[in-house]
């Protein structure tokens, strides 16, 4: 069962080690429960979580048991995008290449999903983290939920995150007719 937006309280942070799974999956009656586990960077997007999360995601996907998916994370980050440091020690063009596209896999996965997608936001979300809210169906947020495309503080603008965010936005509006 999802809980109440307003029972949500932000999820205590605790040490993961590297032994830790990167995400955890959990699956009660037609609800999967895919959890990311890197507190201590901000659940980031790395390849390696990528590439996790992706696995995960697509094989919830093809379960015709499943008909919920529930995406949330541990700590005070929901989802806090790219991961920065990673991205500065590969300054390779075929790794930004792997990544962004492995990003769009995501995002990609997500929206094609047949089951409802539910973002359970409980920490900041920035960047491509606003961008995983947005290609969500719904996203249920916490009062600790902040949410930020913050790109341009680095020199960089969002520009993918904007676009599922722009059509979020739209589809949100009440129509004139």
């Amino acid at each position: 069962m999802i809980e109440p937006c307003s029972s949500l309280k932000s999820t205590p942070t605790f040490l993961a080690d590297i032994d830790q799974p990167l995400l955890s999956e959990e699956l009660n009656d037609e609800v999967v429960t895919l959890t990311l586990n890197r507190p201590k960077q901000f659940n980031a997007l790395s390849v390696d979580m990528s590439s996790a999360f992706q696995s995960e995601l697509q094989a919830s996907a093809d379960d015709d048991k499943i008909r919920i998916a529930v995406l949330q994370a541990h700590g005070k980050a929901f989802y806090a995008g790219h991961n920065r440091k990673e991205m500065r020690a590969n300054r390779d063009k075929s790794f930004y290449n792997r990544l962004f596209e492995q990003c769009n896999q995501v995002m990609l996965t997500i929206n094609r999903m047949p089951q409802v997608v539910i973002a359970k936001v409980q920490g900041i979300a920035t960047a491509a983290g606003c961008q995983l809210v947005a290609v969500c169906d719904l996203a249920i947020a916490a009062d600790t939920a902040r949410f930020a495309t913050s790109g341009i503080n680095v020199g960089l603008f969002c520009s993918t995150p904007a676009v599922a965010i722009s059509r979020t936005d739209r589809l949100s509006r009440p129509s004139r007719c």
